[in-house]
Formats: structure tokens, sequence, C-alpha cells
């Protein structure tokens, strides 16, 4: 079972429950759960859930998921070690990829190794070396 990321798209948390979209829908709705929307998904009806105390804690009373003790885990958050804050740029890039599939991740990671910085800059069009 997958662990709880602190935001998850609907097919996500579908996935990491075993149950139907339209049943985390539902939960949603009935709930009035925290969600935003998620760029860059065509029709822009995707949504970020905000797993927060309220979430796990109905999720937990589901009586299907009240014995599954790896469903327990949250995931921690990101330890800030640095004594400086972190520039806009930065927080946005890892919330990008804390949002990412592992699969999304593996092959962002594969793109970086084969391409290096320079070039995955030039994709995005902000190579400054030019």
């Amino acid at each position: 079972m997958k662990r709880l990321r602190s935001k998850m798209t609907t097919e996500e948390l579908a996935e990491c429950l075993n149950v139907a979209k339209q049943t985390v829908n539902r939960w949603i709705r009935e709930q009035n759960w925290k969600t935003e929307k998620f760029p860059g998904v065509k029709g822009g009806r995707a949504r970020l859930i905000h797993i927060d105390a309220s979430v796990r804690e109905f999720i937990l009373n589901i009586p299907a998921f009240r014995k599954t003790p790896a469903f327990y885990q949250m995931e921690e958050p990101l330890a800030e070690y640095e004594h400086f804050a972190h520039s806009h740029a930065y927080r946005q890039i890892v919330d990008a990829l804390d949002n990412m599939s592992s699969t999304e991740q593996e092959k962002l990671a594969q793109l970086l190794s084969r391409e290096g910085i320079r070039g995955f800059l030039a994709r995005l069009n902000i190579d400054e070396s030019k």
C-alpha cells in the first residue's frame, strides 16, 4: 500500500485505498475536503486533495481500513536543515516533485541523468548559457 502524501490526486488516493475514483470524489463533496486545482491537466478538472488531519481521521474510521497498519504511516514533511529560507521557485519545484507519481519522478531522473541540467533547461527554453 502506498504512503499518504500531503497532497494527492483523486486517482492516487483511490488507488491507495483500493476504492473507485467516484468514491473519493463523493467523500470530497460529503466531507468538504480542501482541494486545489492541479495545473496542466486537460479539461482543468483534476484536483489535489489536501491530506490533512480531518481526511486521515475520516479514512482511518472507515471499517475496511481500521485494521490496516501500513495505512497509518504518513509521509513525513521535508526537514529544513539550512538556516536560510528557500526561494519561491525552489518551493514550487519541490511541490511539483511531491505531486509527481514515482514513475514520473523516475522518468525525470532519467532525463536529468541523460541530458544534464543544461539539456533540461534547454528543453524548458530557459537556458541562459546562450
